[in-house]
């Protein structure tokens, strides 16, 4: 079953509810005050869309939304993809919609890997797109208080190392 297929069986219960909700993985919410930035953004941009829950840790928001309001002319199967591409330009590609992780938490694995030269919010976003944009990476975090990126792996798709050598082509110092 292709991907679009998986995501419009998933949603096809959900709009049977005039206000239904929809769980998905966000990218770019790499730091805690990253919360704030994103409900801000909702609440300024999208009216019809509301953030319902937000698990920093999971990196997974539940929106509701009324569908013929906020996507009067678009198939269920097409929803997720307008979200992304609303939450990305709206953010200027800094968050993005993606699909929730079909990987019970209990089946990802933590890796923690020290990093040099994260000196503003910019590099820490820079150094976070490396990461999470790796195949396997479900979550990821990077903070220049503390010098360090944490990630959610799916270790059958990644490991550490993978990770640092990533980070290492794209000139970040590893510890």
């Amino acid at each position: 079953m292709s991907c679009l297929s998986t995501i419009a069986v998933l949603l096809l219960p959900v709009f049977a509810f005039a206000e239904p909700t929809l769980t998905v993985r966000v990218t770019g919410l790499f730091q805690a005050d990253r919360e704030k930035e994103l409900r801000e953004l909702f609440d300024e941009q999208f009216p019809d869309l509301k953030i319902a829950k937000l698990d920093f840790d999971r990196a997974e928001a539940e929106l509701a939304f009324d569908a013929t309001k906020a996507f009067p002319k678009v198939k269920p199967a097409d929803i997720l993809k307008q979200i992304d591409q609303k939450v990305r330009t709206a953010s200027n590609g800094t968050f993005g919609i993606h699909p929730a992780s079909t990987v019970p938490k209990d089946k990802l694995t933590r890796v923690e890997i020290g990093v040099a030269g994260l000196d503003c919010k910019a590099c820490c976003l820079a150094a976070y797109e490396i990461v999470a944009k790796i195949d396997g990476v479900e979550q990821a975090t990077a903070s220049f208080k503390n010098g360090r990126i944490s990630a959610l792996i799916d270790s059958a798709k990644t490991d550490k190392s993978k990770l640092e050598e990533a980070l290492k082509k794209r000139n970040v110092p590893v510890k």
